[in-house]
């Protein structure tokens, strides 16, 4: 299992890797941003937009919302590469949102809920796993998407600079 020290350092690390890349991708054209590059969901716009969606499809999960009929998640989630904000400052917005809700939901967490049972719908198909399990793909997740929005804006001239795990635990430290 995982601790609840590792959950929120990881919580912590989605939303410092999201607002560095979000900054990163403010400074291109929206076109640029919207460029079909070949990835898993075609565009820096279309990547960011699939993690607001599994995001918050996991999110929902977690806190035991049920998807209405037909839907994935809540809002109308009704597919992965879903685009919920065409506007990139909306999807800024809505990212930082949600990073929120996922940081409470994080504070919240107790060692007996991460060990106890995840019980949701996937496709019409009953799923039962360890909490811990779903959490840990959740920001497994999101670093492997995040690593494709990191090369393709890499390859666009913007650096992002240091993306280490261990930096920003090394830089949390320092600043105590």
């Amino acid at each position: 299992m995982i601790s609840l020290d590792w959950v929120r350092a990881l919580a912590r690390y989605n939303r410092w890797m999201n607002d560095k890349l979000y900054a990163l991708a403010a400074a291109l054209g929206d076109e640029e941003r919207k460029r079909d590059a070949g990835a898993f969901f075609s565009s820096i716009h279309g990547t960011f937009n699939h993690l607001l969606v599994a995001d918050r499809i996991w999110l929902a999960r977690f806190e035991g919302v049920t998807a209405p009929d037909g839907a994935m998640g809540p809002q109308g989630i009704r597919s992965l590469d879903q685009e919920l904000y065409a506007d990139f400052d909306e999807l800024r917005r809505e990212r930082a949102l949600t990073d929120d809700a996922l940081s409470a939901w994080v504070s919240e967490l107790t060692d007996a809920r991460l060990a106890a049972p995840l019980v949701f719908t996937r496709r019409g198909q009953p799923q039962t796993a360890p909490l811990w399990w779903s959490v840990a793909h959740l920001f497994n997740h999101q670093t492997h998407h995040r690593g494709q929005i990191t090369t393709l804006l890499t390859q666009r001239g913007h650096d992002p600079g240091v993306t280490d795990l261990v930096a920003m635990l090394r830089d949390e430290r320092a600043r105590e």
